[in-house]
């Protein structure tokens, strides 16, 4: 099973970032739905000070651009992100329209 790893910084603020964590004690349904429709089978999101982890396990066809057109025109989706993105703070290499900023994997036990 293919899997993303993303990181994204949230906002150096206590209230904002418990703020946050209580929006994902249970994400709206049609985020959810839109998440599993696009071939996300599971994620997790960690966070160690202000800086947050993501890892996704997708389908062989799950595709970031895909996701992301398909996102695009999800207004649920888009009214989620807007709220999401009052808390985030993008990372110094991220793009301009870029949030999450995937990762490069440099260990795996699996090849050792």
């Amino acid at each position: 099973m293919p899997r993303h790893c993303l990181a994204l910084d949230l906002k150096d603020d206590a209230t904002a970032i418990a703020e946050y964590k209580r929006y994902h004690v249970k994400i709206w349904p049609e985020v959810k739905q839109s998440l599993f429709d696009a071939g996300i089978e599971d994620m997790e999101i960690y966070l160690l000070g202000t800086r947050m982890f993501m890892i996704m396990d997708v389908s062989d066809s799950f595709s970031l651009e895909a996701k992301a057109a398909a996102d695009a025109v999800n207004q649920k989706v888009q009214e989620w992100e807007t709220i999401m993105h009052r808390f985030q703070k993008q990372l110094p290499q991220s793009k301009a329209d870029q949030w999450w900023v995937p990762m490069e994997r440099v260990f795996t036990l699996a090849e050792q």
